[in-house]
């Protein structure tokens, strides 16, 4: 905010009550007109409603709206190229090389457009394995990104910890800010630029809060193998045995909705690394689709959606009655709501939980093709891993349309690694295979049909499912292969229809299905090409045969 008038805000006593001895100076900026120290929640509601960032609405949720950008802008993304890191970086269409020159010429200019203007502070952690833990902070323009930090981060937990706070790396949003594509090479005003030499990230003209949790992940992606601790994109829960599971996925395929699970203890719902002592979240929050939320379905996260504290995103409201409508996707598709952790009633306090029994690969399968579950060896899992095939569903990214898009994301989440799929990938079968878990294709998809003829499937059908799974059921019964990719699909599982399991059985006739099938593996082919020289042949062959 560009406080001309120098006008006194409600926090404005409190701004530096918790500052940190590690000031702006030491990241270059000056001369602002007030600095807000991690201002808890209720002060940045104050500030959120003096500057009419947001609205409050029933029950206290804060309602904002980001925007002309809605979702993550996948092309506005670069990496400075410099020594220390080049070899390590996998470049090309989700690390795009920026200069050291021209980064430092952008992030000039973005100090002297702060001076004379406010600025809101968290320094917090990512990661919670103390052993791994990592000090950030975050530098906003806007009081409601602060909150989301507080939300989607770890706090510290004393004055004096807050005082001696010295961040390893630092991200700065200013959605006001914006780049000039003649002189920054940026193909629009937007960017996220990532500097692990100086250990800077910054962002602006998008106020989109997934820019933020995304881009603290990718620094954690880069940073974290190094140190042989496996980055993921994905849920994790524990069982009442302490049975760790883990949920692969990209947006909208159910990470979030499958994790929190009643029976289970919820670790986290998007971003997790497992280290020799087992999994761990990355974050002290959960960011979560709401688009047509339903309370019988989804009733944890319904339940936070009517909590003080909650940040909605591009959700619609009325205006005099304060209601939300989740149902409404006049602004986007992708409406989120963000919120601590322990909103949900049997989050594990931790954080943390023991080596995973059992590893899941979601993927939505728009063609209506897939089986809805199918047991992995540790050969296939690699295969899907490093595949990761699903469907983009309408507006997790700028450009989509309400079809979805059927995409490969390696690992699972592409656009946020920045080594070599490879090497992700070898870690992961180490882990596999140093701890014994088991591996499944989950498909959330499509049933009877592609996209537009059949339906997706019953969420109560993909739960007892996944139930029979991590309870050690499923493995008890007996299974066919499947003829195409040949991985194990059960024949039956209680409470789940035939017609179900075997997806050939739900379309108008077999040879469709079929037909469909072959095109759907000879895209997995096609996709896979371009990683064969980096794969040991057992996990080349653990493909599709077409």
């Amino acid at each position: 905010m560009n406080n001309i008038l120098d006008i006194k805000t409600p926090a404005q006593a409190e701004a530096g009550a918790l500052k940190s001895d590690y000031g702006l100076d030491s990241h270059g900026l000056t001369n602002l007109r007030m600095v807000y120290w991690n201002l808890p929640t209720e002060a940045l509601y104050e500030e959120v409603a003096f500057r009419r960032e947001g609205r409050i609405s029933r029950l206290g949720p804060l309602v904002v709206n980001t925007g002309k950008h809605t979702a993550r802008s996948a092309n506005d993304k670069f990496v400075v190229q410099e020594p220390s890191t080049d070899e390590n970086i996998w470049w090309g269409e989700y690390n795009r090389p920026f200069s050291t020159d021209a980064f430092n010429e952008l992030f000039a200019r973005m100090q002297g457009f702060l001076q004379g203007r406010d600025v809101f502070v968290q320094d917090c952690y990512a990661g919670a394995d103390p052993n791994f833990r990592m000090p950030i902070r975050v530098i906003t323009e806007h009081a409601w990104h602060s909150i989301f930090a507080r939300n989607m981060f770890i706090l510290p937990t004393t004055n004096e910890e807050y005082r001696r706070h010295t961040p390893e790396f630092t991200v700065i949003a200013v959605p006001s800010f914006k780049s000039m594509p003649t002189i920054d090479g940026t193909p629009t005003n937007t960017f996220i630029v990532l500097n692990f030499e100086q250990r800077l990230c910054l962002i602006g003209n998008t106020a989109y809060a997934g820019e933020l949790k995304k881009s603290v992940f990718t620094i954690l992606n880069y940073l974290l193998p190094l140190q042989g601790v496996m980055p993921m994109h994905c849920s994790a829960n524990v069982g009442p045995k302490n049975d760790a599971a883990i949920f692969f996925g990209l947006s909208g395929t159910g990470k979030t909705t499958l994790s929190a699970d009643p029976h289970r203890g919820l670790v986290g719902d998007d971003e997790h690394g497992w280290s020799d002592d087992g999994v761990f979240n990355f974050e002290g929050g959960c960011y979560a689709k709401v688009i047509r939320l339903s309370s019988s379905a989804e009733p944890q996260i319904y339940a936070t959606t009517r909590q003080f504290g909650t940040i909605l995103e591009n959700v619609v409201y009325d205006p005099v009655t304060r209601m939300i409508d989740l149902d409404d996707e006049s602004i986007t598709e992708n409406t989120r709501a963000s919120y601590p952790l322990d909103y949900i009633a049997n989050a594990v306090p931790g954080k943390m939980g023991g080596h995973p029994k059992n590893i899941i690969f979601l993927t939505c399968d728009a063609s209506g093709v897939m089986p809805p579950i199918a047991k992995l060896t540790p050969e296939q899992a690699m295969y899907q891993f490093i595949s990761g095939y699903t469907s983009k569903i309408a507006g997790t990214e700028v450009g989509l349309g309400k079809e979805p898009e059927m995409t490969f994301s390696t690992c699972f989440g592409a656009p946020f690694m920045v080594h070599r799929p490879a090497f992700y990938a070898d870690l992961l079968k180490r882990k596999i295979l140093k701890y014994g878990a088991h591996c499944w294709l989950v498909n959330t998809g499509w049933v009877g049909g592609a996209f537009g003829v059949g339906k997706r499937i019953s969420i109560s059908y993909t739960r007892t499912l996944l139930n029979a799974a991590l309870d050690g059921s499923l493995l008890g019964v007996e299974y066919r292969t499947d003829p195409v990719f040949g991985f194990q699909v059960p024949k039956s599982c209680p409470g789940v229809p035939e017609s179900i399991l075997d997806p050939a059985g739900s379309w108008p006739t077999p040879q469709a299905h079929a037909q469909k099938y072959r095109q759907l593996a000879t895209r997995f082919v096609e996709n896979f090409r371009k990683y064969e020289k980096d794969c040991p042949p057992e996990v080349v062959a653990a493909g599709p045969h077409v």
